[in-house]
């Protein structure tokens, strides 16, 4: 397998969930204070901490390989990079948001108005997409003081809970897009590379399944084990073994989590005694 160069947030909102996720998959990172390359001794990987704004740019460029970043960023950078995976964290919003004096929620609002953003391409795609008319100023860095100082009329920035925006009285309105962290590549890996990135890519899907999925069992009269595996719902058909005491067993499977609480009740109400969810590590299909 080739080498990967992978680039990851020096600092910021990904970085702590981008090193959990490669060392839930396994990978040793082993890194002094303030090293911006590290070598990975069990896996053919290079870890690159560079500067969030930056990652886009270096994937097209090829000097990384792989790289974790916001959807949101590749988006507004509109570089030729390819994502190959969402990742499920540090999920957000790009959104529009007022003053809260100001009582419309509509679009229209905007028409010849000013906004204030860090994200100009993403918003004037938007605005061009919805025909209205609104002057951009662009701002890094604190968008949000831009209504407060008469620099303009609304903002459109990334929103997590919606706390940044409560504190410097604004309110959300529209929602551009939607976005999470996702592992992005270059367009010109090699044959090797992209052996080895299949590779990491079969560790990440292990870890990213089994985080919202739980291992149930639970024990089931045999004449109730039917009505039971028709309610759950299971990678193939649930594992069956019988208990010491005569006409019942333990049925085991796997549930997404989200799913547990909404068949709980169809469970006891079938038969299902002692019911027990515990947690998977890693789910390999």
């Amino acid at each position: 397998m080739s080498k990967l160069k992978i680039a990851i947030q020096k600092s910021g909102r990904l970085h702590d969930d981008s090193l959990k996720l490669l060392k839930d998959c396994g990978i040793s990172i082993n890194n002094g204070k303030d090293q911006l390359k590290v070598t990975v001794p069990n896996f053919p990987l290079e870890i690159l901490y560079l500067r969030n704004s930056d990652i886009p740019q270096y994937l097209e460029d090829g000097v990384a390989d792989i790289g974790i970043i916001g959807e949101n960023l590749l988006i507004e950078k509109q570089k030729k990079v390819e994502v190959v995976e969402n990742l499920g964290f540090s999920k957000c919003r790009v959104s529009l948001a007022v003053p809260k004096s100001v009582t419309s929620d509509e679009l229209s609002y905007f028409e010849g108005k000013k906004i204030a953003t860090s994200y100009p391409n993403t918003l004037q795609s938007f605005l061009d997409e919805k025909n209205i008319n609104a002057e951009i100023h662009m701002i890094s860095g604190s968008v949000e003081i831009a209504p407060n100082i008469g620099l303009a009329d609304g903002i459109c920035d990334i929103v997590s809970s919606g706390s940044t925006l409560f504190k410097n009285g604004l309110r959300e309105t529209q929602v551009i897009l939607r976005s999470e962290a996702v592992l992005a590549s270059s367009e010109n890996l090699t044959a090797g590379q992209k052996e080895t990135l299949n590779k990491l890519l079969f560790r990440i899907r292990a870890v990213l399944r089994a985080k919202n999925t739980k291992y149930i069992l639970m024990n089931v009269p045999n004449d109730k084990i039917d009505a039971v595996s028709k309610i759950l719902p299971v990678l193939k058909s649930p594992t069956i073994l019988p208990l010491a005491e005569p006409g019942w067993s333990s049925l085991h499977s796997v549930i997404d989590e989200d799913k547990f609480w909404s068949v709980i009740d169809e469970l006891k109400q079938a038969g299902a005694e002692g019911i027990l969810i515990i947690p998977i590590d890693k789910m390999v299909l």
